[in-house]
């Protein structure tokens, strides 16, 4: 199986992302045959700091669980139900 067909299952969800030229927490908003739009979150103010734009080919490593994926989903599921 090829990691672009895995990390389509995983659009929309937070994860730790490493590629060739960085290593960024986020989101994963699309995964295309040639790139993935990742959303870049500051985890200090746990805000969306940037979109990039990754050839598929530089990632290196994807991190789907840990105690650091969830921290960064529990604080962001609270930000939004304090929102409401």
């Amino acid at each position: 199986m090829r990691l672009l067909n895995r990390l389509k299952g995983f659009e929309k969800q937070y994860v730790f992302l490493r590629w060739a030229t960085g290593a960024e927490y986020g989101k994963i908003n699309y995964v295309g045959d040639d790139y993935i739009e990742f959303n870049v979150i500051d985890i200090d103010t746990m805000e969306y700091r940037e979109t990039t734009i990754i050839n598929s080919e530089l990632i290196l490593e994807v991190i789907f669980g840990g105690t650091d994926i969830s921290r960064i989903v529990a604080e962001i599921s609270s930000m939004l139900s304090d929102s409401n």
